[in-house]
């Protein structure tokens, strides 16, 4: 059985009713027609105003600007995928205390993305830690200290490290101070049924939700989405082909007992219809879809399979989102752990680090409205990652602007 999900592109609709009068009076009656139009026309702009970019910047607004966060939107400033690693732990980390200190770091070679995305899987409960970036033949020494100050309290067997993939002796030398535990495959797709079945173990069982998600470079920013839902839940990411599903992603579907819920994560020009096919053999699959990087990612994050709560489900306010720019995917890697704790965070892809028309239809489905109190909120919150080469400090002030809560009638926090 198969079900296709498309999220394409934000169309917004305006009806517009017309109430019927009495006939008492026909000056009343077109006196109360004109203020029903008058209203329409409001509403019509400030919805046209949500969708579209400004058009009045100001120039000199980044000019000897100290702040790097704004009030919606919390900016981890560089665009090194190790030193974003380290900010990130250390903010969902503090590891002042016990109940605030990680269970296991995981390791990953800076210059393995596949291992990287799939290896998220630990992240989330019970393993409870970071990901940190090394490299093949050594640990950066700002690695190391980030392991030393959250001093990891080990996982049900005892493991304070988890190394991905196959690195040098030399890296397993700088950790002998710690339990490590070490997934030594390279193949994307056999890491990943490994990192699955690791998971497992931990856990007692396999989750019956599985992304799939493309492993060759040209699908990378298509998969890239999956790494936040798999630090945030138990779902594991397993690889394949445009046009061939590798046979470790069947086995790992084979011990869902030919019931698993797949969801596949990008368009056909990414992942076939022959893949498609291909998979329905293990269960029910479900395509999550957008024809750019950026659509994908916020189809991503509207999307809800309601019977299985499979997805973000972000059509309403009151979330936090994760920003990337689809130049430096490495980053959101490194940010994944906002998805598993505190805001429980997606990510959405900008364009070459600018904010463009489906992201502001995205921001206008959830921006948060108020009657007369915006103490009471709902409200949204925003990470940024990355420097302001990336991602400029002009798109961080639009993205906080659209994230702000606003009253309902549009008269801004001026009417109340």
């Amino acid at each position: 059985m198969k079900k296709v999900t498309r999220i394409l592109g934000v169309t917004i609709i305006t009806v517009v009713g017309l109430a019927a009068c009495g006939q008492t009076n026909d000056m009343e009656h077109k006196n109360h027609e004109s203020t029903k139009e008058k209203k329409t026309e409001q509403k019509e702009t400030e919805m046209n105003q949500e969708v579209i970019a400004p058009k009045e910047m100001n120039s000199g607004a980044s000019d000897d600007v100290l702040t790097t966060s704004l009030k919606n939107v919390t900016r981890l400033n560089t665009n090194d995928p190790l030193k974003m690693a380290v900010l990130t732990s250390q903010t969902i980390w503090p590891a002042t205390h016990k109940e605030n200190q990680p269970g296991a770091v995981i390791l990953v070679p800076v210059s393995e993305w596949q291992l990287g995305i799939a290896s998220a899987d630990l992240i989330h409960h019970p393993n409870n830690g970071p990901i940190l970036f090394i490299e093949k033949e050594k640990v950066p020494e700002m690695t190391l200290k980030e392991i030393k100050r959250l001093n990891p309290l080990g996982t049900k067997d005892g493991a304070q490290i988890m190394v991905m993939g196959d690195v040098g002796a030399a890296v397993l030398e700088q950790l002998k101070d710690y339990k490590v535990k070490q997934i030594k495959e390279t193949d994307p797709a056999t890491f990943a049924k490994d990192v699955d079945k690791e998971y497992a173990d931990i856990t007692g069982n396999y989750p019956n939700s599985v992304i799939i998600g493309s492993s060759e470079e040209e699908g990378r920013l298509y998969t890239t989405p999956a790494v936040n839902w798999i630090s945030h839940m138990p779902e594991p990411l397993l690889y394949t082909e445009k046009d061939k599903v590798p046979e470790a992603t069947i086995e790992a579907l084979k011990m869902r007992k030919d019931k698993a819920n797949i969801y596949v994560l990008g368009p056909e020009k990414i992942v076939s219809k022959e893949v498609e096919k291909e998979l329905s053999k293990y269960g029910k699959v479900t395509r999550i879809s957008g024809g750019t990087p950026t659509e994908n990612s916020i189809a991503f994050a509207k999307f809800k399979d309601e019977k299985t709560k499979f997805g973000w489900g972000f059509t309403k306010p009151g979330h936090g989102v994760s920003f990337v720019s689809s130049a430096t995917p490495d980053l959101a890697v490194a940010g994944a752990p906002f998805s598993h704790m505190g805001k429980h965070a997606p990510v959405v892809l900008l364009e070459e680090g600018k904010a463009s028309q489906p992201v502001y239809g995205f921001l206008a489905t959830i921006q948060p409205k108020f009657k007369d109190d915006p103490t009471l909120g709902p409200y949204n919150h925003g990470f940024l990652l990355g420097s302001t080469s990336d991602i400029s400090f002009e798109t961080q002030g639009i993205l906080d602007e659209r994230l702000e809560i606003v009253q309902e009638s549009g008269q801004g926090h001026g009417g109340h």
